[in-house]
């Protein structure tokens, strides 16, 4: 009966609650992604999450960059997995960014230790959003759990890795795309997860819901066109718990509102 009471009381806090908010790549506008420089922005914003992709380099390190090969936003050229570490860090990260010439690829320890160092000195802590690009489930649990952030992250990736994370680290908090009601009790099923990465488009309040009374979250990615005011009230309204965005001192400022 006690049980049954805490866990109706949960659902009634996860659909009232404002959604929580996830700097998308770290971004906040002002430095490039996925580097140091906005990270450190987004944590002065006290974001809940800063979304990273994880990638591993030819020697085994865990680095942080979102697309599979160097070009787009760094002076380095090729796929990421071919170069060893000692050699990325010789690149800039900030290709394109004026000011953030000296910005390197930032690896999984240094993002670790950077939110660590936060969380122990402020009461509003910050957790890591991980988008698992290019990684074995071991040695990222082993950092994540050294810096003491393993428990409260969420991990994005496909199915058969997430299934593969969940054996390495049970308590590990899944997050499956979702793209439609269908797909609700299948999941929850095979992965057990703490929250669906939902896509807005096909998003409906029904699939908001159904996933509450199971128990489960329900993230959503507002970026690029749908990064704007209107969607991130029409996301508040249909009980979303998270709002991933590129903007997010902006959605900060609507939900306030």
């Amino acid at each position: 009966m006690v049980k049954n009471i805490i866990f109706f009381l949960c659902l009634a806090f996860i659909s009232q609650a404002q959604p929580r908010i996830s700097a998308h790549r770290g971004n906040t506008g002002i430095a490039p992604e996925n580097t140091l420089a906005t990270y450190k922005k987004a944590l002065l914003l006290h974001v809940n999450f800063i979304e990273i992709d994880v990638r591993t380099s030819a020697d085994e390190k865990l680095i942080i960059l979102h697309d599979g090969t160097l070009n787009r936003t760094t002076t380095g050229e090729g796929p990421v997995k071919n170069q060893v570490f000692s050699e990325l860090k010789k690149l800039s990260a900030g290709k394109g960014h004026a000011g953030f010439e000296k910005e390197k690829i930032p690896s999984l320890e240094e993002v670790c230790e950077l939110i660590s160092r936060w969380n122990k000195w402020h009461s509003k802590k910050t957790f890591i959003y991980v988008d698992c690009k290019e990684v074995a489930p071991k040695p990222l649990v082993e950092i994540l759990q050294k810096y003491g952030l393993a428990n409260e992250s969420c991990f994005y990736g496909n199915d058969p890795f997430l299934l593969s994370l969940k054996k390495e680290f049970p308590q590990a908090r899944l997050m499956p795309s979702l793209r439609k009601k269908e797909e609700i009790a299948t999941k929850i099923s095979s992965l057990q997860p703490y929250a669906f990465d939902a896509n807005y488009l096909t998003l409906t309040p029904e699939m908001v819901q159904e996933a509450h009374s199971k128990g489960v979250q329900v993230f959503t990615d507002l970026l690029g066109p749908l990064d704007k005011v209107e969607n991130y009230q029409n996301a508040a309204k249909m009980g979303v718990d998270l709002i991933q965005t590129d903007k997010p001192a902006l959605v900060f400022k609507t939900l306030k509102n």
